[in-house]
């Protein structure tokens, strides 16, 4: 078996991960572009990021546009910025919106045409220098080739993929992470968790990404319930930020499979967080095509301690299942129902959902073969 496995081209993990970072971001450029969104300002951290600036002495401008869901118009609008403030490299800093947002910004200051134009092709060009900073655990943005974004003449959240959307440098502090709240903890820890399930359990999944993906569904498990109870556990915060780099790794390399899939549909229609709609799936599409793969769903279980080497591997892929909803209910993730959505409405725009979910092609990396009605099932089924 050959293939191919691609990480950023420098990665600082730890405390003080941006004074280490120094060395590699210096050389980059003159003037940045900060993309980020209001609450990373409120909060602080990017007057943090500027700070550091100022004292390498390189200008920057910040755009904080990006919303928790970005669109082609939140795009484009960076890319005026970009240009009009003379800026010649890009730093993301926030949550996955941010950092997916100076993705597509930087390949699109050197790609013409609409960012609809790109999807289900390869994004090429030799974009601006491109710095990712996360300030939570989950997305994994920071280490992987992918960006979302949202169409918003069509509705429909685009993933837009190429080796050029890889950070230059990944900077990763877990100290950044300490003012996200218990809400926007869970819903990224679990996409984190999302990536290193599917990925385990995808067509493309390799030896290497094995390794990564076990390690992050192991840290997740005992570490995201702390994280989420007490966000200044220091500790939980440093084994999520590790967790959600490995998970992305873990995508990067394997790719996504039908949780994802199924709910980008739901995040551009209803408006759901991308981690939050992931985790209101995940029970019922592992549910589904645990029986094309019960031996790698029982590893997971035994990975975390849910079952024993000697039960049957359905059995032991049961557990995991058990675990995986007392794991919901901890961090509290609500039904479709719970969060508001009106199920006559929904059930109206499934069809959609299923055909945008099945050009994704993120389902057809399942083990198990998915077929549209499949997945119209497993929508029904959230009811």
């Amino acid at each position: 078996m050959t293939y191919k496995f691609t990480v950023p081209p420098q990665t600082v993990i730890g405390e003080n991960a941006l004074d280490a970072a120094k060395e590699f971001i210096l050389p980059l450029g003159k003037k940045a572009l900060i993309v980020t969104g209001k609450n990373v300002l409120a909060h602080g951290i990017t007057g943090q990021l500027t700070e550091k600036l100022d004292s390498w002495g390189i200008s920057w401008q910040i755009y904080s546009e990006i919303l928790s869901e970005p669109t082609d118009q939140m795009i484009y609008a960076g890319v005026k910025a970009y240009r009009e403030s003379s800026c010649d490299f890009c730093i993301g800093i926030g949550g996955g919106s941010p950092l997916d947002s100076a993705k597509a910004i930087a390949a699109m200051t050197v790609n013409e045409g609409r960012l609809s134009d790109y999807m289900g092709k390869e994004i090429s060009g030799s974009r601006p220098p491109l710095v990712l900073i996360p300030t939570t655990a989950g997305t994994g943005s920071e280490a992987t080739k992918f960006t979302i974004i949202t169409d918003t003449e069509h509705e429909v959240k685009m993933l837009l993929k190429g080796e050029m959307l890889l950070p230059d440098v990944a900077v990763i502090d877990p100290e950044f992470t300490l003012s996200a709240p218990p809400g926007v903890t869970a819903a990224t820890g679990m996409d984190a968790l999302a990536h290193a399930v599917e990925s385990y359990t995808s067509r493309k999944r390799n030896p290497l990404t094995d390794l990564y993906a076990l390690s992050a569904i192991r840290r997740i498990f005992r570490y995201l319930p702390a994280a989420y109870q007490n966000g200044q556990d220091r500790t939980a915060r440093q084994e999520m930020a590790l967790a959600a780099y490995e998970a992305g790794i873990c995508i990067n390399n394997a790719s996504v499979t039908i949780v994802h899939g199924m709910s980008r549909p739901i995040g551009a229609l209803f408006h759901v967080p991308h981690g939050l709609s992931n985790a209101m799936l995940m029970q019922e599409c592992f549910s589904y095509v645990m029986d094309g793969c019960p031996e790698r769903f029982a590893d997971i279980a035994r990975a975390i301690g849910a079952a024993s080497p000697e039960g049957s591997s359905k059995e032991a892929a049961g557990q995991f299942l058990v675990k995986l909803k007392e794991l919901c209910g901890t961090l509290h993730i609500p039904t479709l129902a719970e969060y508001g959505i009106d199920r006559g409405e929904f059930e109206a725009r499934m069809p959609k959902m299923a055909k945008d979910a099945m050009a994704s092609g993120s389902p057809s990396n399942t083990i198990k073969d998915i077929t549209e009605k499949d997945l119209l099932t497993i929508y029904g089924n959230l009811w």
